[in-house]
């Protein structure tokens, strides 16, 4: 989700406190808003940063970006101090965008914003991102997603017969007949993009192609070198600034809501 630094705390800059300190107090400003046992009712908390590059590693330090669940067991404490019975599947979801949801309830001091998520208050949101190909030889250059565009499947050549007699196409195609040796193991059904209303962002899921012992989705998140591989067609993977995917054997993409102002 965000890069690991090694750096003890103590090295990073003296606003990282600060930051990590405005984004607990807003959570403990929402989270008042349920005091008396409602918290049943939440379904998890997305946080939201909107930071520039340059900013970046503090933000990453303040919410402990190389120790995972930490930042969720603080706010945990804050629940647990006005009795919010919070349920045990409640989830924490930390995004870095470009700007922050229509949604979203702006950290006072911090480049953040809060959503606090429930069944029935969802994200609901329009956004536009953009897909660049790294390596692999597809239609386009760059790939426009709009949120209202619906599942974008990804895969070798355009129109393809799946094994059920079904037509499926791929907006997102690499071609198979031209001479890139890469092309070959993409997979026609290998995996598929569309907006979450819940999230307010955009997810990756592999298809039946692209799970074992098919050919792999790998995902690298933004500026890390860990791998993650999808394994089942049913767990998608939350895109986020600068995650590269790579499809098969070699094809890679780059995700990013900002426009690289190549042509579409």
């Amino acid at each position: 989700m965000f890069n690991i630094f090694k750096n003890d705390e103590k090295n990073q800059p003296a606003d990282v406190k600060a930051a990590r300190a405005a984004i607990l107090k807003a959570v403990k400003l929402e989270l008042q808003k349920a005091e008396g046992g409602e918290g049943k009712n939440i379904k998890g908390i997305d946080l939201f940063i909107a930071a520039p590059d340059s900013e970046k590693h503090v933000y990453e330090a303040a919410v402990y970006a190389e120790e995972p669940g930490r930042l969720k067991n603080e706010m945990q404490k804050i629940a647990d101090d006005y009795a919010l019975d919070l349920p045990a599947t409640w989830t924490l979801d930390i995004s870095h965008l470009a700007e922050l949801p229509i949604e979203a309830i702006s950290v006072k001091g911090a480049d953040a914003g809060l959503f606090i998520r429930t069944r029935d208050n969802t994200i609901k949101k329009s956004a536009t991102a953009f897909i660049r190909i790294l390596s692999g030889e597809a239609e386009k250059k760059t790939y426009r997603l709009e949120s209202s565009d619906g599942k974008v499947n990804i895969g070798r050549d355009k129109s393809v017969q799946t094994a059920d007699g079904f037509f499926r196409l791929n907006q997102i195609a690499f071609p198979g007949e031209i001479n890139n040796e890469i092309n070959k193991y993409i997979s026609r059904q290998h995996a598929h993009i569309e907006w979450s209303n819940e999230t307010g962002s955009f997810m990756l899921y592999a298809d039946e192609g692209g799970v074992p012992p098919g050919n792999k989705v790998k995902i690298r998140a933004g500026g890390t070198e860990a791998l993650n591989k999808l394994i089942s067609t049913q767990i998608g993977h939350r895109l986020e600034e600068g995650d590269q995917v790579i499809l098969g054997e070699g094809a890679a993409i780059v995700f990013s809501y900002k426009d690289s102002g190549r042509k579409k």
